[in-house]
């Protein structure tokens, strides 16, 4: 309340040392704070050094927009997971050349694929703490709406000069509600390519039934390479590209991972909601992820259906369904795992003891409990109207209604000054908009689409009337089947499935969408002023909260502060660090768990149907023990993956985990079931990361799926 978040709750956790091993996603910036906590870990850098973030060993990670990825090589090469690279591997996959399957290896730079046009790597390069000048912005603004314009505004000036430079791709982060705000200024890569790729069959060893799961024995890494143009400045794929040269990259460890031994981990984990409301959880506990996991049942059979008649349709929504299935199991082990824990009544019982905290500090306290009213005030207004923003934002992620709704708004936001379009419309944005229409060729198929928009459309027409949309309502012109199929047939006659139709629209003016026969952009012409209006009124319920959120943030913040506890920001894509041990934990059935898995067991586990339908050659190199020299000593065979005591989310998946000095000895890729739960509340008994082993890395790459040249190029050539 008189202090920023950060300050109040590192000068705590300086004097009491009550930052722990396990729990938290630090910022950077926190670490020489917490020296005491580290070295008792094990650390044996000094935290100063991972403070600098582009020095070694933290100026090698990076971020591939969605997942994290690290430098590995003086030439460029990339390493992160394998479900990371999907997207790409699926883009230059053909039901007759299915690389998904067969996996992928270029024995020279001349054989290295694009990963499309969209792929990046996203280098850091500086971080600037801005929130004086946009605290200021905010408080000069008139009222809620203007506050949220405010923000806006600034955050596109912030942007839009640190891009001043050109090759700079700069993004802007509000931590703890927004008590504190940081500029992120990273050097965009734009030609990425594929290196290697192991066969889905050790890549997703294991595929939905195990994910989440353990014991695990997924070989769940891919390479890329990051290349610039000839100047060295980052360039759009072209065949006279060069690799890239970091300035920093990782080493394979040098000394062999063992139980109880130190492990970070770098990266950029999407979202937490550990200071939420009590309501606000209740409301994703009770509604949200139980009726988003039932809709993702529904599409995954939609699609596995058609793709079991279609192998173009599988193929083209391999990716999404994918993540369809991912998102299913982490919303069904989140809901199982806050039922184990009880997350509800901790959540109100911590929220309790916040508010009778400061029922006893005054008048500040008043301005927090207060502000605690309003943000539940503008949570109940949000929840009125949840099943119809879930249904309309889905419609608009469907093929060509999302193409034709996004064109619309391009051709909307381009008669504006460039500083006075929306986020995602301006011309940074451009080259992006225009990967996602040429992607769209790789994954659109109108049979498929044609059945998720009836799906959508079907959600629809089941909205209570409170809830309708009076323009959908029009355009339909029914709220029954006959309705609903007299649409489709009209979206049918789109000609939006056709790229350069899709293209030519990327420079059109409003009038041409306004005045055209094309069904699709029809629909985004009726719906516009409707989806628009929406937004202003989410514009002035975020001008309330930009307010209240962090005065109350500020105020649980300072009461952990008094009860001797420590705080880390929410995690929100930004980079932090997590450190732990390697251990492994005891289920709730009291059965003890292994810190690593072993190849032994993979040919256990092998039943020769998908996903335990191991490659021949991997049995064959287990059966005669070939270890390549890549045995643990405590285990007497290649270690696969491993436990560790850290804390993560969505995002970190391919963040790089180092050892106490820094060198790679694996790859995040997942969590425990036990503690998907975690994002909300953490379980620090049960909440443990999965990582791939570098060593069974190695091993593939040696015995089973040979890149020799990789090996090389890593500096751990085959060993005999």
């Amino acid at each position: 309340m008189r202090h920023s978040i950060l300050a109040t709750a590192i000068a705590l956790a300086g004097v009491t040392g009550s930052a722990a091993a396990g729990e938290g996603m630090w910022v950077p910036q926190q670490l020489p704070e917490i020296a005491g906590p580290l070295s008792k870990a094990g650390l044996e850098l000094p935290p100063e050094q991972l403070a600098d973030l582009t020095g070694d060993p933290m100026g090698a990670v990076v971020s591939l927009g969605g997942c994290t990825a690290s430098f590995v090589s003086p030439r460029g090469l990339v390493v992160t997971n394998h479900h990371c690279a999907y997207g790409a591997i699926q883009l230059n996959s053909t039901p007759e050349n299915n690389l998904i399957d067969k996996g992928f290896n270029a024995t020279d730079l001349s054989e290295e694929l694009s990963a499309g046009p969209n792929a990046r790597i996203y280098a850091l390069d500086s971080i600037r703490d801005v929130t004086a000048q946009v605290k200021a912005a905010i408080a000069a603004a008139p009222d809620a709406a203007g506050r949220s314009q405010a923000l806006e505004a600034i955050e596109k000036q912030l942007v839009a000069d640190c891009e001043a430079e050109e090759g700079f791709r700069c993004q802007f982060y509000s931590f703890s509600g927004g008590n504190t705000y940081r500029l992120f200024k990273n050097l965009e890569i734009k030609d990425v390519r594929l290196v290697h790729a192991p066969p889905n069959s050790i890549g997703s060893y294991g595929g939905d039934i195990d994910n989440w799961m353990w014991p695990r024995h997924t070989g769940d890494y891919t390479f890329y390479r990051a290349y610039v143009g000839p100047d060295g400045k980052p360039a759009a794929y072209a065949e006279d590209n060069v690799p890239y040269e970091p300035r920093h990259w990782l080493k394979i460890a040098s000394r062999p991972l063992e139980t109880g031994d130190f492990v970070m981990v770098a990266g950029y984990p999407g979202r937490t909601a550990r200071y939420a409301l009590a309501a606000e959880f209740d409301e994703t506990a009770q509604w949200t992820y139980p009726t988003l996991k039932g809709h993702y049942e529904n599409l995954v059979g939609l699609v596995e259906a058609a793709g079991a008649e279609n192998e173009d349709i599988e193929v083209k929504y391999a990716s999404t369904v994918r993540g369809w299935h991912n998102a299913m199991k982490n919303y069904g082990g989140q809901l199982e795992g806050f039922e184990r824990i009880d997350a509800s009544a901790t959540k109100h019982r911590e929220e309790a003891a916040v508010l009778d905290w400061l029922r006893g500090q005054g008048a500040e306290g008043e301005a927090a409990l207060a502000a605690h009213e309003r943000l539940l005030e503008l949570h109940e207004a949000e929840s009125a109207t949840r099943e119809r923003d879930l249904v309309l934002g889905q419609l608009r992620r469907t093929g060509v209604i999302g193409a034709a709704t996004g064109l619309y708004r391009l051709a909307i936001e381009q008669a504006k000054p460039d500083a006075e379009r929306e986020p995602g419309y301006q011309q940074r944005d451009l080259p992006g908009f225009e990967g996602s229409l040429r992607q769209m060729e790789k994954r659109y198929h109108p049979a498929m689409d044609r059945q998720l928009q009836e799906y959508w459309l079907r959600q629809y027409v089941e909205l209570p009337e409170s809830q309708r949309v009076e323009s959908i309502d029009q355009w339909l012109g029914g709220d029954d089947e006959a309705a609903v199929q007299a649409a489709l047939d009209k979206l049918a006659r789109t000609r939006l499935g056709d790229l350069d139709q899709r293209l030519a629209l990327l420079e059109a003016d409003p009038a041409d969408f306004e005045t055209s026969d094309d069904p699709a952009l029809q629909f985004a012409v009726a719906v516009m002023p409707t989806l628009l209006e929406l937004e202003r009124e989410a514009e002035a319920r975020q001008g309330d909260a930009l307010l209240a959120r962090p005065a109350f943030l500020q105020a649980v913040a300072d009461y952990k502060a008094s009860q001797g506890g420590f705080v880390y920001p929410d995690a929100n894509s930004s980079l932090r660090i997590t450190f732990g041990n390697v251990q492994g934990y005891t289920k709730a059935d009291g059965t003890r768990q292994a810190p690593f898995t072993t190849i032994d067991q993979i040919a256990a586990k092998h039943t020769g149907e998908e996903p335990f339908d191991s490659p021949q050659a991997q049995l064959d190199a287990i059966a005669a023990g070939n270890h390549g020299g890549l045995a643990s000593e405590a285990l007497g065979t290649v270690p696969v993956n491993f436990m560790a005591d850290l804390d993560i989310t969505g995002g970190n998946s391919g963040s790089p985990v180092m050892d106490a000095r820094g060198e790679l000895v694996g790859l995040v890729f997942d969590m425990n079931w036990e503690s998907v739960s975690s994002n909300w509340v953490f379980d620090p008994d049960m909440t443990r990361v999965i990582a791939l082993d570098a060593r069974y890395m190695r091993w593939v790459m040696q015995e089973v799926f040979p890149a020799p040249q990789v090996l090389e190029e890593l500096g751990v050539p085959e060993q005999e």
